[in-house]
């Protein structure tokens, strides 16, 4: 399975093992891979690979018979999706020949050419045929909006509804489709590899309700026990003016809300159902799935979330710490804190931060740079954390990225707001005499020219209170007395935990 680690991938490998199917699991980093829960299946390969590079995704294919593609390139790291993905799809075609793939199971997005497609549907579209002129026999399964717990275009609908009684929308709220739950798309795929009347051939997938964004919104309402929404369309209202608007309300940051909202201007409607009689199942109404979705939500069950997406950088790449002999710039703000208790004790702390539960002092700073970052085109604060409780490499931590998760030992998050340089922030433990635990706090920062240099003596001062404040912040959370600290360090920071 290529694109193991996405939204729809992290799921399908669960159900595949369920049904007792072998699952090689590919992604570019193996870093998250190793973090999903199934990866500890004896039954699950993992396997890294860059499917734009034709011999890393050969290697990845090697002993496969057949491949779900599942790649999808429209990340705010990626500025050319649409190129991204067709320069894949080729590698991944002439790679699936060399290798002699029976079957290919590709995931793509319903539109119809004729209605003047956007980039992201018609890179879909582009993605499919690609991979059909190759040898290998395709199956296509088109689907329009789908519901699920996690899903970005659910996230846009359930924070705008959420948090706006009133609406000036674009007319594309107008426009009908055929949403479809996660649940059903996961069906369809598991039914491609035992129906082999469905190889070579192209399949619309929808839900049984035929509606309009509005009366998605209406139903959201309905579901979350909110008053309907007043909305009003506004024709001339621009895509982009609409995506920095959603960027601005919802988690779902403006590079991913744009090619969303200007996929919903196109209706998505199934043309024909046929598969519907090959893989029979029962799909479920727009109302039940968005239920089911909102249930999940709330309850922190998800499985999988849209902000999963994007390539998380090998560690050692992504650490700073030879900087200064290599002959670049290194900042460093290192302090400890020595608590009576344990690393366990510390740690189900440590692993909370973020999210509802926020950075334990100065809340209000937090927040501003989340609102400055959103301001800038940065994914701010509002992405959260998919659990409150666990996290795992790869995962989105409001506007950081779990670069690596050592239970009770490190934490290391790499920051992806807009910042001129690289930022790291890295927590880690260690036993400290009888019955006590040393926790050492340390910032990295990799300035990018004078205006990095800049942003870290501006920020620096407000160190003092921050980082100090977050230790002694955490250290009361655990109901832990201080014993020492906390205090700035001196010297280099350790690489390894």
């Amino acid at each position: 399975m290529v694109g193991a680690t996405g939204y729809v991938g992290g799921r399908l490998v669960p159900r595949l093992l369920e049904l007792g199917y072998p699952v090689v699991a590919i992604s570019r980093s193996i870093q998250k891979l190793r973090s999903r829960v199934w990866a500890r299946n004896p039954a699950v390969t993992l396997r890294s690979a860059d499917v734009t590079r034709a011999e890393s995704i050969l290697a990845a294919l090697e002993g496969c018979q057949r491949a779900f593609y599942l790649v999808h390139s429209m990340d705010p790291s990626n500025r050319d999706f649409a190129d991204t993905d067709r320069r894949a799809a080729r590698c991944f075609a002439q790679a699936a020949e060399t290798v002699g793939l029976e079957h290919i199971i590709y995931l793509g997005g319903l539109g119809h050419e004729e209605t003047n497609l956007s980039e992201h549907l018609r890179s879909r579209a582009e993605v499919s045929k690609i991979l059909q002129a190759g040898a290998i026999p395709v199956t296509t399964l088109r689907a329009a909006m789908i519901i699920g717990s996690g899903r970005a275009s659910f996230e846009m609908l359930r924070y705008l509804v959420d948090r706006l009684p009133v609406m000036i929308t674009p007319g594309w709220v107008k426009t009908i489709s055929q949403p479809i739950a996660i649940r059903n798309v996961l069906n369809y795929l598991m039914g491609c590899l035992t129906c082999e009347a469905v190889r070579g051939r192209t399949y619309d997938i929808g839900g049984p309700d035929v509606l309009s964004y509005r009366a998605l919104m209406d139903l959201y309402a309905d579901a979350a026990g909110l008053p309907r929404r007043f909305i009003l369309p506004l024709p001339g209202f621009k895509p982009w003016l609409s995506a920095y608007w959603i960027s601005l309300i919802t988690p779902v940051n403006v590079s991913l809300a744009r090619p969303l909202v200007e996929g919903l201007r196109n209706p998505a409607v199934c043309r024909e159902n046929e598969i519907r009689t090959l893989i029979p199942q029962e799909l479920l109404s727009c109302q039940v799935a968005i239920q089911l979705a909102l249930r999940n939500s709330l309850q922190h069950d998800i499985e999988t979330h849209w902000s999963d997406a994007g390539y998380l950088p090998p560690e050692e790449t992504s650490y700073p710490g030879d900087s200064n002999w290599s002959g670049g710039t290194l900042y460093c703000d290192r302090r400890s804190i020595v608590v009576q208790g344990s690393q366990a004790e510390l740690w189900h702390h440590i692993v909370r931060i973020g999210g509802q539960n926020g950075y334990y002092y100065g809340m209000a700073l937090w927040r501003l740079r989340g609102i400055m970052d959103r301001l800038v085109g940065g994914p701010g604060d509002q992405r959260g954390r998919r659990d409150p409780e666990e996290v795992y490499a790869g995962d989105a931590l409001d506007f950081w990225r779990v670069l690596a998760v050592a239970p009770n030992q490190r934490l290391r998050l790499l920051a992806e707001m807009k910042v001129p340089g690289i930022a790291i922030l890295d927590f880690q433990l260690s036993p400290y005499g009888q019955g006590q635990t040393r926790l050492v706090q340390t910032a990295w920062f990799v300035p990018r020219g004078l205006l990095g240099l800049l942003y870290w003596l501006a920020v620096t001062p407000l160190h003092n209170f921050v980082f100090t404040g977050m230790l002694n912040g955490i250290a009361k959370a655990a109901g832990l007395i201080v014993v020492r600290g906390p205090e700035k360090l001196d010297g280099p920071a350790d690489k390894a935990a």
